[in-house]
Formats: C-alpha cells, structure tokens, sequence
C-alpha cells in the first residue's frame, strides 16, 4: 500500500507530471519545500552532502499531497509559523525523529505524525533513506472543517500538541490510498473538482479525529458538551432561522443573556464568534438551495431569497469556504 503513491495511478500506468520530479540541487529542492510546505532551515546530516530528491506534489482542493524524500539525511527547523499551515509526515520508508514535548519519537513506515507548526515550534530529521508522503494543510481550512462537522473550532489543546498516530494497518492508511489513488487518476489542473473537495473533507475530518484520538480529547462530546445551555440554544435558533438573519442581539435577548456574553461563550466554547456562527449556517444554507431548487430558478434569485444584496462579496465568501463559486456549484443542477 502506497508504495506508488503519486507515481502510477490505478490502473498501473506511470503518471506523467509536468514538473521535474527528482533534483540533485538544493535550491531547486529549497524552492520545491517552500511551495509545498512553508519556510524553514534545512542542514543536510553529513557535510557538503548533496540531495537526491523526490519531489512530486498534487493537490485536493486547499490540501496539498506530496511524494517526497531529500534522498540524503537531512535535519529541518525553523518552520514559518506565519504561513499557517499544518504538516502531516507519512512515512513510507526509511525513519524520521520528530520534536515532541520533552523529547522526541520515531516514525517507520507506516507511522504518521501530525503538528500545526502555526501553533508550535518542530524540528525533525530524517535518516538518508527516508520516503514520505506528506500532506500540507491549511490551519483556517481544519478549524473550517472542524466548526462545520463538529460545531466547535478546538482551542490550542488540540493544535499545540504534536503526535504520532496511524501505523501499517491503521484506516488512515487506506484512506491516503485511496486519496492518492483518486488524485492521480483526476490528473493535472483537477484540484478544484467535486471529487478534490471530497478528498480534501474526508481528510481533514479524518486527520481531526486521529489527532484528537492521539491527543487524548474528544471531539465528539468534549466541548460541545460543556458548552453553557445558552450557548446550544443560541446555536439552535440560529441554524433553524438561518434564513432570517437575526440579530445577535435578538439571539441573545431570547437565550438570556448580553450580546457581550454570548460572544464571550461562543469565543471560549466554539472558537468562532455569533457573526460567523450564523454567516456559515446561512453559506451552508444557500448552497443547500443551490443544490435543490427548481432548475428555472438562477444564482440571483436564490441569493435574493436569502437576503443576499453584494453578489459580488458573496460570491468570494462562497468561494472560500466550498472551493468554488455559486455559479459552478448550480451549474451541476442545471440552472443559471
């Protein structure tokens, strides 16, 4: 499993990628790591060494896939907490170490490890025969996927902690699999598919559970659970009324509290605050109908209908949560 990953597609084929794929310079190597992951320091484990690099990359929709190896050891830090993306290190061969609380651990093959480098200091090195297929994410994209599945954002118990999970016959395996299986077969130029954006959620809310396995927390009844009941009911109106729009004063007013404290709650137990709360619900809301309405009906009318009057911010606001604009995503109903 994932020996080929990124490298013949299903049917056996080897898979023609536009760009090079195997580099003995380090810059080309230092350009390739920038634009598939972030910003750091590498040094390479035994002086004047020179790489002998995989460098193979795709993507599903905001999640970029890499198949890649420096092909000599190589230590990494100072990973650029400003570009706000979370690594995932799958190891297909050879061993990494990867920085921990107090210490270190290993990964073989098999094993994964996940750290949101937005939310806390890494280090790794990786032996001279090391092979990963790696996963880089966007920090906003899993809080979006988290709110949007688990109606909460995690705090910095979550993000901070750096883990290892997975291992040679774990789930999460299967799925890189068939991630790198269907993302292939799409092709080049295919990263804002359907099909991407469903390989993109399933990964991410996939990585959210084993993280949070790992970790030892619960997504499930963890903060949700110990939201305060003001905090659910407020939920509750604003998903049924959606459509509405109401305040947030008038949601506050009829749970019992102050604007203030709502806020406040929503900010300490969802992560999120009212506002963007209830814009999500009336997003998820509109694309709903977007998908369902009577084909004779356009993009404005159903936008009208939910009280949206700046198409054209809405359009950007669509498109940044669901990878592509109102237009695409009615075009698949049959309506304009």
């Amino acid at each position: 499993m994932l020996e080929n990953a990124l490298v013949r597609d299903a049917r056996g084929q080897l898979i023609r990628h536009g760009a090079s794929t195997r580099s003995a310079d380090w810059d080309e190597v230092e350009a390739f790591c920038q634009s598939v992951y972030m910003p750091y320091r590498a040094r390479p484990l035994e002086r004047l060494s020179r790489p002998d690099a995989t460098m193979i990359s795709a993507k599903a929709g905001r999640v970029t896939m890499t198949r890649f190896s420096y092909g000599t050891g190589i230590h990494l830090d100072r990973f650029d907490p400003e570009a706000g993306n979370i690594l995932v290190l799958n190891t297909l061969g050879g061993a990494l170490d990867h920085q921990t609380d107090g210490g270190s651990v290993a990964t073989g093959a098999g094993e994964s490890f996940v750290v949101d480098c937005s939310r806390t200091d890494y280090w790794l090195e990786g032996d001279a025969d090391h092979m990963q297929l790696n996963l880089t994410v966007p920090h906003q994209r899993m809080a979006e996927m988290a709110e949007r599945w688990f109606g909460f954002v995690p705090d910095d118990g979550l993000w901070t902690r750096r883990v290892k999970f997975g291992g040679p016959d774990s789930p999460w395996l299967s799925l890189l699999d068939y991630a790198a299986r269907t993302v292939a077969q799409a092709g080049d130029g295919a990263a804002d598919t359907a099909m991407a954006r469903h390989i993109e959620e399933i990964l991410c809310v996939e990585l959210l559970r084993h993280w949070a396995e790992a970790a030892g927390l619960s997504l499930e009844t963890g903060a949700r659970c110990a939201a305060p009941g003001y905090v659910r009911r407020a939920e509750e109106i604003m998903e049924a009324e959606a459509r509405e729009a109401p305040s947030i004063g008038e949601v506050a007013g009829r749970v019992g509290v102050t604007a203030r404290t709502l806020s406040g709650g929503f900010q300490k137990f969802r992560g999120v605050t009212p506002r963007a709360f209830l814009a999500a619900r009336r997003l998820e809301g509109f694309r709903y109908d977007l998908e369902t309405e009577p084909a004779h009906l356009n993009v404005t009318a159903i936008a009208s209908a939910w009280g949206f009057s700046n198409f054209g911010a809405l359009a950007g606001r669509y498109r940044e949560r669901f990878g592509e604009t109102p237009s695409q995503t009615r075009a698949r109903k049959g309506g304009g």
